[in-house]
């Protein structure tokens, strides 16, 4: 029996609530509210004829779901003039900001659908930052915990939004999270056992500086109990700085054993690491545990065996060695992420829409040239005020062919001249007018047809034996909704290849 849950649905019955964007955690958490016998007013500033909007209203008329709208340029006006018992923020959105301001004066209740869901969950809650693996350490954590034997539930950036199946969770559950900074900014809950994969600039599109993103990171085990637990990449110097803010357990990781263990003695620490036999390696109190070989796991890349040690010292005492070895050898790893698609006259397609910042694709083009692969990359997106160095000579140690289309495209092309280091490349880069967004049916079409036209050139230009891989180096926001539909749309494309 949840009687947080119970006292929360008591409490609610009747009251009125603002839910502020109507995205893909929204709207099951307008449902779930509707449910609950609250008056629910959806905010949201896309106009009335929006295709997202539209939809989403027909899909609520069709359940009998009747809730009150304001949309479009002005639509938070509402928040000063009118007194919500319940304002649900979007992640994108701060508590500092005049509107909420306005609400918390008029006594409304200020959460967001991620914090009251941590602050509801019954089960052992796993959550992951970072700015670069933190889906694939998620899903890892997830498929190794399943493979114990565990229901597992996962949602925050991926899988199912979770708070309306709240009731369905027991203590006995395990439930595993992946959380953005945007959620994390002004989050005062943390998760059971966190893990932080790394810090590099990110989103400073967003965020006010360097130190606020990284001070957002730091929420997901800032108030922890003692009986808490986090795991920290020992190799980045902003993470491995953080041990002295936890109360709890703290465990590190990196492919180096001397840089996990930096913080002392294996025997008062636990750390896991890449032994000079090539075995991934857990050294504790408990003793000395070789997993598995680098070469026996399926999905390639070094940045891909950090992810695997993170997740082995998260699940570490609830995943035992033949739980973890079993999905290693067989996680074929996430969409969107080096994800193979098929093969067509000799050229093998890969997606990776996931890369929404240099450092993404950094990795990528590394994890490729590991295996020594070449050909022609399609990338382009919008630029994060990302650093782009050592970007460049990524690329280029595998693709010498370049389509971009984007409008990050000035960053990538300036990089590329920087340090090509006498290496020959060809770039080609296609129209990208600002404005053309697919969701939009007036500038559709020109969206689809520069993608056409991109992966028609990508295959002109591939040799067999070769490669042709997205990797965008931006997010998805200067053409598409999210990275998902761009690259569920590049995959789609190359399926359709004959």
């Amino acid at each position: 029996m949840n009687r947080k849950l119970n006292d929360l649905i008591k409490s609610m019955d009747g009251k009125s609530a603002a839910v502020i964007g109507v995205g893909i955690s929204n709207i099951p958490l307008i449902r779930w509210l509707y449910g609950l016998n609250v008056r629910v007013t959806a905010f949201d500033r896309l106009p009335e004829d929006d295709p997202a909007i539209v939809k989403a209203k027909a899909d609520f008329e069709k359940d009998g779901i009747v809730i009150d709208w304001s949309l479009g340029k002005d639509y938070l006006d509402r928040l000063m003039s009118e007194a919500f018992d319940y304002v649900f923020k979007t992640p994108k959105m701060r508590y500092t900001s005049p509107e909420l301001v306005a609400a918390k004066n008029n006594g409304s209740i200020l959460t967001s659908e991620m914090e009251l869901f941590m602050n509801l969950c019954p089960a052992k809650i796993f959550a992951v930052t970072g700015s670069d693996g933190k889906t694939t350490t998620t899903t890892l954590i997830s498929e190794l915990l399943k493979e114990e034997g565990y229901k597992v539930w996962t949602g925050g950036n991926i899988g199912t939004p979770l708070l309306d199946k709240i009731s369905e969770i027991s203590d006995e559950d395990m439930v595993v999270l992946e959380l953005s900074s945007f959620q994390l900014l002004d989050s005062v809950t943390s998760a059971d056992v966190a893990v932080l994969t790394n810090v590099t600039p990110n989103h400073l599109d967003f965020h006010k500086d360097y130190n606020e993103y990284i001070d957002a990171k730091t929420n997901i085990f800032k108030y922890q109990s003692p009986m808490g637990r986090v795991v920290l990449n020992s190799a980045c110097d902003i993470t491995y700085k953080m041990k002295d803010m936890a109360r709890g357990e703290v465990s590190y990781f990196a492919l180096d054993e001397s840089v996990a263990k930096r913080s002392g003695s294996s025997k008062l620490k636990t750390s896991a690491y890449l032994n000079e036999e090539g075995y991934l390696t857990i050294d504790g109190p408990e003793g000395n545990l070789r997993l598995i070989r680098e070469e026996e796991i399926l999905i390639p890349g070094r940045h891909n065996v950090e992810n695997y040690l993170a997740a082995a010292l998260a699940v570490r005492g609830f995943v035992g060695k033949d739980a973890f070895v079993k999905v290693a050898k067989t996680f074929k790893g996430v969409a969107h992420r080096i994800e193979f698609i098929r093969e067509l006259d000799g050229v093998k397609y890969y997606n990776s829409s996931i890369d929404t910042s240099p450092n993404r694709t950094i990795n990528t083009m590394n994890a490729l040239a590991s295996r020594g692969q070449r050909g022609v990359l399609i990338c382009g997106g919008a630029d994060k005020k990302c650093d782009y160095t050592g970007l460049g000579d990524a690329i280029l140690k595998v693709c010498d062919r370049i389509i971009i289309y984007g409008s990050n495209a000035v960053f990538i092309k300036s990089i590329l001249e920087q340090e090509a280091s006498g290496r020959a490349y060809e770039v080609i880069e296609l129209e990208s007018k600002e404005g053309d967004v697919y969701e939009f049916p007036e500038t559709r079409e020109a969206v689809l047809n520069r993608f056409v036209e991109a992966l028609d050139i990508a295959r002109e230009k591939a040799r067999e034996g070769e490669i042709v891989i997205l990797s965008s180096v931006g997010t998805s926001y200067d053409h598409f909704r999210h990275f998902e539909h761009r690259g569920d749309m590049f995959r789609d494309l190359v399926n359709g290849l004959n």
